[in-house]
């Protein structure tokens, strides 16, 4: 059987000696696994569609729960991100915790819409790459179900919390005099305007994320608290963050 759909190609990995697998986001049938054969030859018309971070439209042959990579033509490169090592990096890391993140085979144009847009603003958007990754970071897990409880103090309920802080295992808002009854784990402060800028993320347009109301200490508060909240809820590392923090310090 034939599908046509729209993907984006998260991962990519050499097989044999012209292919390759890749994992591809589709926008009707959720994460995939593909073979791309003969893509890695000389000419072939499916090596421009079969690189990571390329979004194509695609026509895949379904037999027995495989798929094969029949047709493609590439609908954005994201050139802006390639020609930039530390975009490139950023964007290959954001792949690989959406990868982790989507289901097999479960339809979730949400998820692609958030990646695409998230490129995008890497490509085309002069916007500081610690917002871009900290509004995909915590947007993200709200897709994923992990959505932190921000419109007001879990314990006291004050919707304004005095030195708010963020339970980053049970996800939750405290003020610092309730923190004791917030629970246990770690627990980081959100200074100057992180919290507005967490809440428009959450409970924002999705159309305006990447508008969020962070500069200077806010926005090195709000890039700590994100990346902390997500690895801690997923409870794993990724060595394309690891990498893309090296290259942010200069290696």
């Amino acid at each position: 059987m034939h599908i046509n759909t729209q993907g984006l190609v998260l991962r990519e990995v050499n097989y044999k000696e012209a292919d390759k697998i890749l994992t591809v986001l589709t926008a009707e049938g959720g994460k995939r696994t593909v073979k791309a054969r003969g893509c890695r030859r000389k000419g072939s018309r499916l090596a421009a569609c079969a690189q990571l971070l390329v979004y194509s439209e695609m026509t895949l042959f379904e037999y027995r729960d495989y798929y094969t990579l029949n047709e493609a033509e590439s609908l954005q490169q994201f050139w802006g991100v390639k020609a930039d090592v530390e975009k490139l990096a950023l964007g290959s890391y954001c792949a690989q915790v959406l990868e982790a993140v989507a289901e097999e085979g479960r339809s979730d144009p949400e998820l692609l819409s958030l990646i695409l847009n998230t490129l995008y603003a890497l490509d085309k958007l002069n916007k500081p790459q610690a917002l871009v990754k900290a509004a995909f970071e915590l947007r993200l897990m709200c897709l994923a179900g992990y959505e932190p409880l921000l419109d007001a103090c879990a314990v006291c309920g004050v919707p304004a919390p005095e030195q708010p802080q963020l339970s980053l295992s049970e996800g939750v808002l405290c003020c610092g005099r309730c923190r004791a009854g917030a629970g246990d784990g770690p627990f980081l402060p959100l200074e100057g305007g992180t919290l507005e800028a967490m809440r428009h993320i959450v409970y924002g347009d999705p159309k305006r994320l990447f508008s969020v109301p962070a500069d200077g200490a806010a926005l090195a508060c709000l890039a700590e608290v994100c990346e902390r909240f997500l690895t801690g809820q997923l409870d794993r590392g990724f060595q394309t963050l690891d990498f893309y923090k090296q290259l942010k310090a200069g290696m």
